[in-house]
């Protein structure tokens, strides 16, 4: 999905304020021009095209929502925005930690695919001024707005994108405490539908099992070398495939010691990740693979560009004979210091 192939169709907004003990739904869609068309497109699109993006399916038994959109007619957006902002609004008002916000519900088209976006905006707090006519003139006041909705450039916490063709759902979402207990309310509770993990999710728990591994089967002096060396092989995999599987990645990584595979694969027996294709969309998800981070027992930190570290005329590691490790930055032709 291109933002540009984005055309919003309907749209309506419902004040979902569980202060106020009841949702405020409006009974008219919102009239909008270019510059609020460009700011739902934008939420659309990092929505879609986001690393938290989970893909999942209705249980279409157990889900009203599902119920009220297989037999969608536009002729229906009002009402049917209303039915869901209610629902949505009966499981906040029982559960405090979730938070305050606006239900936009949007119609769009991409092509000749029709989706329904459920974007909930969390309210933010932030002062803006205000003017007092008094008798004697304006008397100018700042003051606390506790009801402004995100800016395009922050992302949402809960939203949804629902192709109306195929019934299959983007999901973005936030665990809120729900009778004692850590819950994902908005697929368990509120749209009824199976999540899978995110691409984010799925490379950060493939992380931090080979992180286990290389800490329960090295020492201390060759952990460093072995997370040094995963973090590269992960990074040029991604930047030269895009991709990688988990299955391949296991065997790059631990070809040293061929029986860590079989470790590695049990821990990801746990989540189904095996013959998992790992596709990571967004920069902001890849970025921490370009450098490699060291912070030394004495508390200095370095930062590497991944290059760079590849580069033995730039950056060698010397192991001592006292066992103390050196690292050497070569070639350097000036250096700058920041505050």
């Amino acid at each position: 999905m291109y933002k540009e192939d984005i055309r919003i169709k309907k749209v309506i907004v419902h004040i979902m304020d569980t202060m106020v003990g009841m949702p405020i739904l409006s009974e008219t869609e919102i009239e909008y021009g270019s510059d609020f068309a460009d700011f739902l497109k934008e939420h659309i699109f990092k929505i879609a095209s986001g690393d938290d993006c989970k893909k999942c399916k209705f249980y279409e038994e157990q889900s009203e929502i599902y119920k009220m959109l297989i037999e969608y007619q536009e002729a229906d957006f009002i009402e049917n925005s209303k039915k869901m902002a209610e629902q949505l609004y009966d499981i906040m008002v029982k559960n405090v930690e979730i938070p305050p916000g606006d239900l936009m519900v949007v119609q769009f088209k991409v092509q000749d695919i029709e989706y329904l976006a459920l974007l909930k905006m969390n309210f933010k707090e932030s002062y803006t001024h205000r003017t007092m006519p008094l008798e004697e003139g304006n008397s100018n006041l700042i003051i606390k707005y506790k009801s402004i909705l995100p800016t395009e450039n922050q992302r949402l916490l809960e939203a949804a994108i629902i192709n109306l063709q195929d019934m299959t759902i983007d999901l973005l979402e936030k665990k809120y405490e729900v009778n004692g207990e850590k819950t994902n309310y908005f697929s368990y509770l509120y749209l009824k539908c199976s999540s899978h993990l995110s691409h984010k999710s799925k490379l950060s728990i493939v992380t931090k099992a080979v992180e286990s591994i290389q800490k329960d089967h090295y020492g201390e002096e060759e952990q460093y070398e072995q997370v040094l060396r995963a973090k590269s092989i992960i990074n040029d995999t991604l930047t030269e495939n895009g991709s990688f599987s988990v299955e391949e990645i296991a065997s790059k990584i631990f070809s040293e010691k061929p029986t860590l595979v079989d470790s590695f694969q049990e821990k990801m027996e746990k989540y189904d990740l095996v013959k998992e294709e790992i596709s990571p969309q967004s920069e902001r998800t890849t970025r921490k693979y370009e450098k490699q981070f060291l912070i030394t027992d004495t508390g200095i930190e370095i930062k590497i560009p991944m290059e760079q570290y590849k580069d033995p005329g730039r950056v060698e590691f010397i192991t001592n004979s006292d066992g103390t490790i050196s690292v050497v930055i070569k070639n350097i032709g000036h250096l700058k210091a920041k505050f």
